[in-house]
């Protein structure tokens, strides 16, 4: 794979801010025949040019992100976007609201699994489940 151009080196960036070394150095330099090409097409392409547009700032980015893998049903994905949610500057209510509003348009089953994975994110990294007071009204 070819490593020194601009868009894989701010993919890389992008993906480091985001995710972390886990997510960024973790994924690109442990490749092999197998995943290589995958790895390069995400970091050059997804988080080096699509991620850089202008138009939507991170913070939108990762919400859209997020309504489409909870859409999608894709559970791996959504814990990654929402630890990356977190980094790009989204709230914790922001991202409750998003879940809650996936249930009209995603449908129970898929919000519940939005939920669970956003249940696990904010345990893991130490984020009270106290938002705005909601629960006790």
């Amino acid at each position: 794979m070819i490593r020194d151009d601009l868009l894989y080196a701010t993919g890389l960036d992008r993906r480091r801010a985001m995710f972390g070394s886990a997510g960024a150095e973790d994924q690109v330099e442990h490749t092999d025949d197998l995943d290589d090409k995958l790895q390069e097409f995400v970091t050059r392409i997804c988080f080096g040019d699509i991620w850089q547009r202008e138009g939507l700032d991170l913070r939108e980015r990762s919400k859209i992100t997020l309504a489409m893998l909870i859409a999608t049903g894709k559970s791996h994905e959504i814990r990654v976007h929402l630890r990356g949610a977190l980094a790009n500057g989204v709230t914790p209510l922001q991202l409750r609201e998003l879940v809650v509003h996936s249930i009209l348009y995603c449908g129970i089953p898929a919000a519940v699994e939005g939920m669970r994975a956003l249940t696990e994110i904010l345990e893991e990294q130490g984020i009270s489940h106290d938002l705005d007071g909601e629960s006790a009204r």
